[in-house]
C-alpha cells in the first residue's frame, strides 16, 4: 500500500485495463519465440486492498509470449490483521534490497520488471511500456534454457551472474480470513515456494547437469530460472522450465 495518491493512480488504471489490453494483443507479434523473455515480480500481499488488481494482471501477464510473470509474497504486511499464507521473509528481503539499490520505497503491489524497473504493479500500462522499452534496449542476450536434464546458459555476460533455481506454485486459491480484504477469496499465480542458488556465471556456454530431485520441490508444481547480477541488480536472463 502506498497511501491515498497510489489507491487512485490503482482505480485510474483498472478502468483503463480493458482497452490497454486489447490494444496489446492486436499490437503482440504473432511469433512470441522472437521476444526476449522478461522477469516480472510482484510483490504483494494478501492483507492488502490494493493488491487483487494486480494480481489479477499477473494471471493475464503470464499468457503473453515470453513473459516471466511470478509473484513473491511479503510479510510486513502480517502485523496489520491477517498473516499472508504464502509469504516468505526472503521475498520481503528481496524486496528491500530492489527499493535500497533504486532508491526507492517498499510498497504493495510493486512490480520489478528485469530488476530494472520499480513501478506499480496496477499500473498495466506501465508495466508493458517497460517490458516494451526493455526489449527494444536490450537486443539478444544471454539465454538460459532446459536441456537433456541440463540447465544450459549461454552469452556474454559483463561481470559474475547469481543462478538461481525458483519453485513456483502455478496457482493457489485463498480464502482471506482477515485484514482489509477480509471475506473475500483470490487466485494467486506462480507463487514463489522456494530458491535454490545454483552457482556463479561469468559468461560463454555453461551446461549444469541438475538431479532430478531438483525439479521436484514439496508444494511446488513448476520451476522457473533466474540468473542476475549479484546484489538485487540487473536482470540478465530468465525462463521457466
Amino acid at each position: 500500500m502506498r497511501r491515498p495518491l497510489v489507491s487512485a493512480l490503482l482505480l485510474l488504471a483498472a478502468c483503463q485495463r480493458a482497452p490497454e489490453t486489447a490494444q496489446r494483443a492486436q499490437a503482440r507479434p504473432a511469433d512470441g519465440a522472437a521476444l526476449r523473455p522478461v522477469l516480472v515480480e510482484l510483490f504483494t500481499s494478501q492483507g492488502c486492498s490494493s493488491c487483487p488488481p494486480a494480481d489479477a494482471f499477473l494471471d493475464r501477464l503470464q499468457h503473453e509470449p515470453n513473459i516471466v510473470a511470478i509473484s513473491r509474497h511479503v510479510t510486513w504486511w502480517d502485523r496489520l490483521g491477517w498473516r499472508d499464507t504464502l509469504a516468505r521473509q526472503e521475498d520481503t528481503e528481496r524486496q528491500r534490497a530492489y527499493a535500497a539499490r533504486h532508491g526507492d520505497e517498499a510498497y504493495t503491489p510493486q512490480a520489478v520488471v528485469q530488476g530494472r524497473v520499480l513501478l506499480i504493479g496496477g499500473r498495466e500500462g506501465a508495466v508493458h511500456r517497460a517490458i516494451d522499452e526493455y526489449r527494444a534496449a536490450a537486443g539478444a542476450g544471454p539465454s538460459v534454457r532446459l536441456e537433456r536434464g541440463a540447465l544450459v546458459l549461454d552469452g556474454a555476460v559483463a561481470g559474475p551472474a547469481e543462478i538461481r533455481l525458483v519453485a513456483l506454485r502455478s496457482r493457489v486459491r485463498v480464502a482471506i480470513g482477515g485484514g482489509e480484504n477480509v471475506g473475500r477469496t483470490y487466485d494467486y499465480v506462480n507463487v514463489v515456494v522456494a530458491e535454490t542458488p545454483l552457482g556463479t556465471w561469468r559468461g560463454g556456454r555453461l551446461r549444469l547437469p541438475l538431479a532430478p530431485g531438483r525439479l521436484r520441490t514439496p508444494g511446488a508444481d513448476r520451476h522457473a530460472v533466474i540468473v542476475q547480477e549479484p546484489g538485487a541488480g540487473q536482470v540478465l536472463a530468465a525462463g521457466f522450465l
